[in-house]
């Protein structure tokens, strides 16, 4: 039992996404949502987007801004969140504006919400909880790392710009890697 409380909130689909043994997760990557809520999460969460399988993209868990935790996805099923590392990843969303709702727009890709001290002190329990569950777990890494695709920007479609951002410049990297004993992922995408 966690020593910090998760409310289990699965997703309608859950169950058809894909399991995997524990043996296989080595690596938790850090999001916020950069939508304005959890309800709006939630929904973003419940969309059908992949026609085969009928499931959607999601975290597993979310961290509202009170510090509260939501698990949408069992740890043991693949969650959609980061291309190409779902198989071995646990997904963390934060709730955060990010860019929200510019996320394309060359003219708003400053995100400037904080992270509360609350979701950081729970982010910080949880990641204590998946160490001791997954003793495979290793490293840590933002979205932003992993993911550095980029897209034509929707006010000047020559320009391209990074899909993610995530977690952003708020997130407080050196804390949370210092506490939680994983080690950053380094910047090449590769180990």
């Amino acid at each position: 039992m966690p020593d910090i409380p998760i409310h289990d909130w699965p997703l309608a689909y859950e169950s058809r996404l894909a399991e995997r043994p524990p043996s296989a997760i080595d690596l938790v990557v850090i999001h916020c949502t950069e939508l304005p809520d959890l309800a709006t999460a939630r929904e973003y969460g419940e969309r059908i987007r992949y026609d085969d399988s009928q499931t959607g993209n999601s975290g597993h868990y979310y961290i509202d801004r009170d510090g509260r935790i939501l698990r949408f996805v069992d740890d043991l099923r693949v969650a959609h969140h980061t291309f190409r590392f779902n198989p071995r990843s646990i997904g963390i969303e934060l709730v955060n504006l990010g860019r929200y709702p510019n996320w394309n727009d060359s003219r708003h890709q400053l995100m400037t919400e904080a992270y509360t001290a609350e979701q950081i002190e729970s982010l910080l329990g949880l990641l204590r909880h998946l160490r001791d569950t997954y003793p495979g777990l290793r490293w840590i890494a933002g979205h932003d790392v992993l993911d550095q695709r980029k897209e034509p920007s929707s006010d000047n479609p020559d320009l391209l710009l990074p899909r993610r951002l995530d977690p952003g410049p708020m997130f407080p990297w050196t804390e949370v890697v210092e506490v939680s004993g994983l080690q950053r992922w380094p910047d090449t995408g590769t180990e």
